[in-house]
């Protein structure tokens, strides 16, 4: 439709508006079926819309189903919410009546959003008929993207890209993460300016920092009217030395002593935390101009949790890098802060009623509880829970208001109930700057909510709390942690192996000494879920970000299987999910309670996909075990000796350098030469290759245990060897002995055999000795593919290798059976699973005395998998 078709037709739906009564009931499914027509629809069905969505399904709704465990097997739950209209993938409506205040709708809207699945719309809107509040959730969780009043629709169409026919990209005027984003990237510019050309680093980054505050501050009123913006103006238009001008703002920023004279007479004092230490710095004029240009962004909208996470990962980044910059989303932070802190706090607060004693007993406990996250970063988990517990504060005041008039109505949630832990010194500055400007922002929220629900709330913004004594810089696994009545944060993603090169030998050797129970193959994130456990007081609770390995193998058994274990009850939890603050990060969410009071069903969520858009799946079960399935709990399956002796499965080989791999015709060349070094040289197979080519596309130099003697008679393959992975052994020896300055290690081990693969798996060779041909599948998949091997063929160790010939062996395998077995048990990687054979294989449960005739039937069933494989490949 052209622009002022579109304009024109909004235009007739204001006036066909006004005539309404704006009765909710009556009249919201008149009223959006013309907005749709005005958007170019036919209407809201014709555009593929539903109203009256129930949120909660009935068993047998081709909708959403939400699965109830009992009785040993799940089963659907029906629901009475709806929501007033739907349009999957497009926006959720939920409609209220003419004068309704949109602000006390929130909650209603975020449940409905959140418990649409599997695949939640990207917008939902609130609208009382004269004003639509747009929501995107996913980035912006607590304040609309934009506000429309009816009105300025017409002039407004670009905000409701999203819903016409044709989606377009919609532009909001309140998209507080583009503005982040922007100011982020200008305000890390001039960090690495500042470094580049000298100055100290932690000088430079306590100058941004406090220019941060002070941008914030002159937008939301707390200094005077473009002050700071005037000073930046005249460095950079008339060459001012910013040394003294800002300079001398952060001085009597940090003052309690009023200037005497002078434009800083109207200044008040901040606080003696963040500015406690003045260092000017005399700015460049483009660095001047380019922070004079940050100063005109509206810093009101600035997010300072956003903001640190995208500064501190822009920071050392040459190109311009905060606009393709992670950062978790506001939202992902709520599956955390809403199960372990608002949802229990919801409970009493609604089992409180109007009983005015519980009700006061409610607001002084909140008053007291403590928030700690041991692994806090830039502060945006904190951030998301200050703001939370405000508003639990705000219901609880407006709920006394409502039953007794005497109630005083002043805010006493403190900074100082917020406790956070990190060991980078620059992080917890931004944390302490996340939760001051945190404060500051919520006032500002606070003033506007009292203009609907008549509550204000005296509040003092200055000065800024110090919390020097609240966010600490200490290695968390080894410092003694705050009392805590809430534990929350997102832990370092680091895998087992990566520990070593990343902390070196001596920090993990520490560890381990003091986590002793932790196995010493889970993942880093493990040390925290334990330590958290055992840190909490007997009502405690604790939510917790870890890698998806948490629900696996030996971090399971390090992390989870220990919480259960000792007392906790997992209350809500994501099994897994593409993370919103790293790229292609897949993680699981934990939330737990010390001891188990909550009553079931608890909620459990998993992500199908390896997107952010990724549709999802929602349970209702009784019990959350440990591996965060929905399925048969199988934690305690231990391995079976008839499955371990004698070995089956064996990981593929592992030559540790390519100068041991061969082109076909330099194979063949080889062989020519002398067909006796066909004993050595075999065709090679990798993953991909088994899964597209079907056949190797390399070959392998292979002297398994001969000795060096041996491997000399094989002159050609032995001198190529020679020629191009000795030097690279060598070279690995002699670092490793000048790095550890040790004369043994791996590698010194490997020189002394360095003709022979790194891992040349001689039992693998010996154990399909006289066999035809062994299974193979790929050690990390997505989907379940076996295939039969020659044993001519080498695996590579990306593939695990069975020491089976036998049609029915391959066909168990194969089966759904294992394959459940097998995505239960493994270990994942980003969105794939990984075969490990001590916890799949040696404890999966082969079927027990089965007839001839049943064998004979599965065996049939293997042979005719692969005739149809066979078939579709051609």
């Amino acid at each position: 439709m052209p622009l002022e078709e579109s304009k024109a037709a909004f235009a007739g739906f204001v006036t066909f508006v006004r005539g309404l009564r704006g009765d909710e009931k009556s009249e919201a499914q008149t009223f959006l079926d013309h907005f749709f027509r005005a958007l170019g629809h036919g209407g809201v069905i014709e555009a593929g819309a539903t109203f009256e969505f129930r949120v909660a399904k009935k068993p047998g709704s081709a909708q959403l189903e939400l699965i109830v465990g009992g009785n040993g097997a799940p089963k659907a739950k029906g629901g009475k919410k709806f929501a007033d209209l739907l349009w999957a993938d497009r926006v959720l409506i939920e409609m209220k009546r003419r004068g309704e205040h949109l602000e006390r709708h929130y909650d209603q809207l975020f449940d409905y959003w959140t418990h649409i699945v599997p695949k939640r719309p990207p917008y939902a809107i609130l609208c009382n008929f004269d004003e639509f509040w747009v929501y995107d959730f996913n980035t912006q969780l607590f304040d609309p993207v934009d506000r429309i009043k009816l009105d300025d629709l017409p002039n407004s169409l670009s905000t409701f890209n999203f819903l016409l026919p044709v989606w377009k990209k919609p532009i909001f005027g309140n998209n507080w993460v583009d503005v982040t984003r922007r100011a982020a990237d200008q305000m890390a510019t001039v960090f690495r300016e500042l470094v580049d050309r000298g100055e100290d680093r932690m000088k430079a980054q306590r100058f941004i920092l406090q220019l941060l505050v002070a941008m914030v501050a002159e937008d939301i009123g707390l200094l005077p009217d473009q002050l700071l913006s005037e000073l930046l103006h005249e460095c950079a238009e008339r060459g001012a030395s910013s040394f003294d001008l800002i300079g001398g703002l952060f001085r009597q920023m940090a003052s309690p002593q009023k200037a005497g004279g002078g434009r800083f007479t109207e200044v008040q004092y901040f606080n003696g935390g963040l500015f406690a230490q003045v260092d000017p710095i005399e700015l460049k004029h483009a660095e001047a101009y380019r922070l004079c240009e940050s100063a005109a962004e509206n810093w009101a909208y600035v997010r300072p949790e956003i903001f640190g996470a995208l500064f501190q990962d822009s920071m050392d980044k040459k190109e311009r890098h905060a606009f393709g910059a992670h950062f978790t989303s506001e939202f992902d932070i709520r599956k955390v802060v809403g199960p372990t802190i608002v949802r229990p706090w919801r409970e009493r607060i609604e089992a409180a009623g109007k009983n005015v004693g519980q009700l006061r007993g409610a607001l002084a406990d909140l008053r007291k509880f403590r928030v700690l996250d041991p692994a806090c970063g830039s502060g945006n988990f904190l951030f998301i829970a200050y703001r939370e517990m405000k508003r639990l504060e705000r219901d609880l005041l407006l709920r006394l208001r409502e039953v007794s008039r005497k109630e005083p109505l002043e805010s006493a949630i403190s900074l100082h109930q917020f406790y956070g832990l990190d060991i980078l010194p620059f992080a917890v500055e931004l944390a302490k700057v996340t939760l001051m400007l945190a404060k500051e922002l919520e006032l500002e929220e606070a003033k506007k909510l009292a203009e609907t629900d008549q509550l204000l709330i005296e509040e003092k913004p200055l000065p800024l709390d110090n919390l020097d004594k609240n966010i600490v810089c200490a290695d968390a696994l080894f410092t003694d942690w705050p009392k805590a009545d809430a534990i929350i944060g997102n832990p370092p993603y680091l895998g087992s192996k990566l520990l070593k090169p990343t902390y070196g030998i001596e920090y993990v050797e520490k560890l381990r000494k003091a986590y002793p129970a932790i196995p010493g193959r889970a993942d880093y994130c493990v040390y925290w879920f334990r330590k958290t456990h055992d840190q909490l007081s007997a009502q405690g609770h604790a939510g917790l970000v870890g890698t998806q390995n948490v629900r696996n193998n030996y971090s399971r058994i390090g992390g989870l299987d220990y919480i259960v274990a000792n007392g906790g009850t997992i209350t809500d939890a994501v099994s897994a999910q593409v993370w919103s603050g790293e790229a292609a990060v897949h993680v699981s969410i934990v939330n737990w309670e010390k001891e188990g009071k909550s009553r079931e069903p608890f909620h459990l969520s998993v992500q199908r996909g390896d997107s952010t858009a990724s549709p999802w799946e929602t349970f209702e079960l009784p019990r959350i075990n440990s591996s965060l399935s929905a399925g048969e709990d199988v934690t305690s399956a231990v391995p079976l000796r008839a499955n371990r002796e004698p070995q089956r499965v064996f990981n593929g080989q592992f030559p540790r350098h390519e100068g041991f791999v061969l082109e076909p015709d330099i194979a063949f060349r080889m062989i020519a030469e002398d067909p006796r070094n066909a004993e050595v040289i075999h065709p090679f197979l990798i993953g991909r290759e088994m899964l597209v080519e079907g056949e190797p596309q390399r070959y392998v130099i292979d002297f398994q245990k001969r000795d060096l003697f041996e491997a000399r008679s094989y002159k050609a393959p032995f001198e190529h060897v020679q020629a191009y992975v000795l030097p690279h052994v060598q070279k690995l020896a002699d670092t490793e002995q000048q790095k550890t300055g040790k004369h043994i290690g791996q590698d010194q081990t490997w020189l002394k055999i360095w003709w022979q693969h790194f891992r040349c798996r001689k039992e693998f060779v010996d154990s399909v000795e006289g066999f035809s041909r062994y299974i193979a599948c790929s050690a990390v998949t997505k989907r379940p593919v076996f295939a039969f091997v020659s044993t001519a063929i080498r695996p590579d160790h990306a593939l695990y290798a069975f020491a089976f010939e036998d049609d029915y062996s391959f066909s168990i395998l194969q089966s759904s059976f294992h394959w459940l077995w097998f995505v239960t048990k493994c270990s994942k990687l980003l969105g794939r699973f990984r075969y490990t054979p001590d916890t799949v294989f040696d404890t999966f449960p082969w079927p027990q005395n089965p007839t001839k005739e049943q064998i004979r039937a599965v065996a049939d069933a293997a042979v005719a998998l692969r005739k149809l494989r066979r078939e579709r490949w051609i």
